[in-house]
This record gives C-alpha cells, sequence and structure tokens, in this order.
C-alpha cells in the first residue's frame, strides 16, 4: 500500500457538511479535539512510498475506527449509518456529504492487519490527550491507577468433543472435495447423526450410549485423517495444504476431556484458551486474558482505560503486572506511583513493589491509601461498559493478532464514548449558565 493521500475537497453539486449539521454537536466538538495529524503519521507508517494506488486517508480510517468501537457496530452496519449520517462522515474528514461509500468494507480489515496493536495503540495515547485538553482528566489521575484482567472471549461455540469431531470431518471432506482427493467414504451423514445422538443421550443421562457414539465418531475421524495422508503422500502441494487442518484433526482426535495442557476448542481459532475465573454463571470462558488498566481516581470525565493488551498462554495475574506498568507509563509518560491490585496478583513481577497495594493488606496502609483501595473495585464496571458496549464481549477478529487489536480498540471505543458524554454535559453546562445569567441581566434592566 502506497502512502495515504487526503486530497478531498468540497463539491459543487453537493450540500457542505457544516452547512447541514448543528457544529454544536457533541461528535463535531470532538472531531475539533482530536489530533489527526498525530494519527496520521502513525498510521502512515505503514505504508510504503510507492507507485499504486494510493491508502485511504488516515483520518478516515482512523474515524471509522473509533466509531465502529464507541458505538458497537459491525463493519457491515457501520458503513451502512456512514451513508446515512451526515454526523459521521463529517467525523471522518468529509466535506461534502457523501450518497455512496467512497471504500470497501473490506479495506477496514485491511487496515486493522496493517496497523497492528503497535499503531492502533495511537487511539487510546489521542483519547487519553483529548480528555487531558478539555479537563476530564488530570496528570494527577494517571499516577495512580487499578490493574486488573478479565476474559475476552472469542467467537465460538462452546466445545464438545463430539461437535469437534464432527466438524473436522466436515472440514477435512471439503477440503478433500475442493482439491479433488478422492475418500473412500466420507460419512458425512453418519457423523451428524452420531453427533446428534452424543447430544440426544447426554442429555437423557444415557452416558454409556453417548460414549458409545462419541467412540463411533473418533473411529470415523481416524479413518478419513489415513485416508487422507495415504491419498497426499508424495506430492508436496496438497501436503501443505491439509497439513494445518490434519494436525488440528489429530489433536481433536486423541485429545481427553480430563487432560491437562493445551487442547483445541475451534477448528477456525486454535489459538482460544480455557480460561476460569470463578463465576458461578460462566465457570470457564474461552478466549484469552485482557489486563486493563484505570484511574483509582475519580476523573471528572469518568473512569477512563489508561491500558489494555491482550496476554495470551492464559498467565499468571502477577506475572504480568510488571510488563503492564512498563507499557502504561510509556503510553501515558507518567510514572505510576501507586497501583492497586486484587489477591491474585500476590507474588508479583513489578520490581518496585512497595508501590504496589493488594486488596486486604493492612502493613503501610495510610488513610489515604485506604480511601483508594476502597475504591480497586470501581475497575469492575469499566471492565462491564467495555466488554458489553464496545465489542469485546465477543471477539470477531481471527488470531492472536485479532485478540490484540480487539482489545485495544474497544478500549479506545470506550474512551471516546466518555469524552463524546463529556462534552455533551460541558455544553448542558454552558447553556444552563447562560439561561440563568440573561434573566437577572434583563430583570436589572427593567428596574
Amino acid at each position: 500500500m502506497s502512502k495515504p493521500r487526503d486530497d478531498r475537497q468540497k463539491d459543487l453539486l453537493l450540500p457542505a457538511l457544516d452547512q447541514i449539521i448543528d457544529m454544536g454537536h457533541p461528535l463535531v466538538r470532538l472531531a475539533a479535539l482530536i489530533d489527526w495529524t498525530f494519527l496520521d503519521e502513525r498510521f502512515s507508517s505503514v505504508c510504503q512510498t510507492g507507485s499504486g494506488q494510493p491508502g485511504l486517508p488516515t483520518r478516515l480510517v482512523a474515524g471509522l475506527f473509533i466509531l465502529k468501537h464507541m458505538h458497537n457496530l459491525s463493519d457491515e452496519v457501520l458503513c451502512a449509518r456512514w451513508i446515512e449520517n451526515p454526523y459521521y462522515q463529517y467525523f471522518c474528514g468529509e466535506l461534502s456529504f457523501c450518497h455512496r461509500l467512497p471504500f470497501d468494507r473490506s479495506s477496514m480489515t485491511r487496515w486493522r492487519q496493517g496497523l497492528g496493536e503497535e499503531q492502533l495503540v495511537a487511539l487510546v495515547q489521542e483519547s487519553l490527550s483529548a480528555a487531558h485538553k478539555t479537563g476530564a482528566i488530570g496528570p494527577k489521575d494517571l499516577e495512580r491507577v487499578v490493574v486488573d484482567t478479565t476474559v475476552q472471549p472469542k467467537a465460538v461455540a462452546h466445545p464438545t468433543d463430539a461437535r469437534l469431531m464432527h466438524r473436522a470431518i466436515v472440514k477435512l471432506v471439503g477440503l478433500a472435495k475442493r482439491n479433488r482427493v478422492p475418500l473412500r467414504q466420507s460419512y458425512l451423514h453418519l457423523a451428524k447423526r452420531a453427533a446428534i445422538m452424543v447430544g440426544r443421550y447426554s442429555h437423557a443421562h444415557q452416558f454409556k450410549r453417548a460414549r458409545r457414539q462419541l467412540k463411533f465418531l473418533r473411529t470415523r475421524l481416524g479413518r478419513i485423517i489415513r485416508d487422507i495422508r495415504r491419498k497426499i503422500d508424495g506430492d508436496t502441494v496438497l501436503e501443505a495444504r491439509f497439513g494445518p487442518l490434519l494436525g488440528l484433526a489429530q489433536q481433536v482426535r486423541s485429545q481427553d476431556q480430563h487432560q491437562r495442557g493445551p487442547k483445541v476448542y475451534a477448528l477456525h481459532a486454535p489459538e482460544v484458551e480455557c480460561i476460569g475465573k470463578g463465576k458461578a454463571r460462566a465457570p470457564y470462558e474461552f478466549g484469552c486474558k485482557v489486563s486493563i488498566a484505570t484511574p483509582v481516581t475519580s476523573p471528572k470525565g469518568g473512569q477512563f482505560v489508561l491500558h489494555a493488551k491482550a496476554l495470551h498462554g492464559n498467565p499468571f495475574d502477577g506475572h504480568t503486572l510488571g510488563p503492564v506498568i512498563a507499557d502504561l507509563e510509556k503510553l501515558t509518560g507518567v510514572e505510576a506511583r501507586r497501583i492497586h491490585v486484587d489477591k491474585g496478583y500476590r507474588g508479583h513481577n513489578y520490581p518496585h513493589r512497595f508501590r504496589v497495594w493488594i486488596s486486604g493488606q493492612v502493613r503501610r496502609v495510610t488513610a489515604s491509601i485506604r480511601r483508594e483501595m476502597k475504591r480497586r473495585a470501581a475497575v469492575e464496571p469499566v471492565i462491564g461498559h467495555v466488554k458489553a458496549e464496545h465489542r469485546m464481549e465477543r471477539n470477531y477478529l481471527k488470531g492472536r493478532v485479532g485478540d490484540r487489536i480487539n482489545a485495544v480498540l474497544a478500549s479506545a471505543g470506550y474512551n471516546f464514548g466518555l469524552l463524546l458524554r463529556w462534552l455533551a454535559e460541558l455544553l448542558r453546562d454552558i447553556i444552563r449558565a447562560f439561561i440563568e445569567i440573561v434573566p437577572a441581566s434583563s430583570a436589572q434592566a427593567m428596574f
């Protein structure tokens, strides 16, 4: 992709956006606060100078990512609303109202893949910068933080052995048909029937019959794996095409329900991990762990997310604290003075251990620190809002890279949502103060 170029101009035949929208709208004011030049420098760094069609304007790309996660929209719905909403178009840098989409929906996927987590972190950084400009957050709010972890679930069905083996059979047979590899037998209808009966027998507590059907599925999957390996033996091209799926299918066939260690929980997302957080409603969640940092204080604009990072391998919380605080200080440019965590961080690896305060700690606790420790739980509703309203509840992006990208974008969307409400409240306060002043001055003029 060559360097992006923003050469958009007003169209004489189309209405100008600044003539048909309210320039006092919070989204318009938010667009004026954001330093689009900073985002352009960060996003353009992944593009190369050379021949070819220039990429989309970086303001358009950044604006789309912000709107998507601020309003919890899919790519398709965002594109549909972008055409209808002049405020969305103005926020993304358009000068005239567009009746057609100036980009393809797949461009958002390519930009996400090209930018990666390293460049998209600039959105979180810019959200905090804009909050600081408006007084929504202060420098002291960045010195005392709360760090906690949550689970970012992946868009996968609940894994069962029967479902995984049936899906492996379907995928292997489909891949064999596409590559014209003849199979002795596909077992598609028999496998579907067996997968259904496993669920029915388990529901009826007829576990011996369920295990018999499960064994039937495992046997047929093994036959297909061996049949394909015999047919593609010696063909390097076919071996390269079938290799990843055959490896996953073999792992699905050999893994046991009670075994420890890494397992395959979804064929389309083998990076998914099983994480237990001790919740009664969800004993196990399937995705990856995410670290969230917020101020322990109460900023005027709300509890902003200062840092978010996806952590793969289901690490111990205490072992993530050191790298997380280092990234946080690099992102905000402010050294963390006090760090409040829960008891899951006992035995952490942060070098300045006297700056870390664990929930329930008694020693070295002063009155001010005790007040801050009572606010440690303020991170929990932040996590809830980020997951429920900003697309962290179910991650649809592919691979581990998608996990990291989605965590950053969800946090940026949450921050910009807080900024939008903060600007709306400021506007209401100004109008309220003006209404209170004007009647008083008019009454004095009458007398």
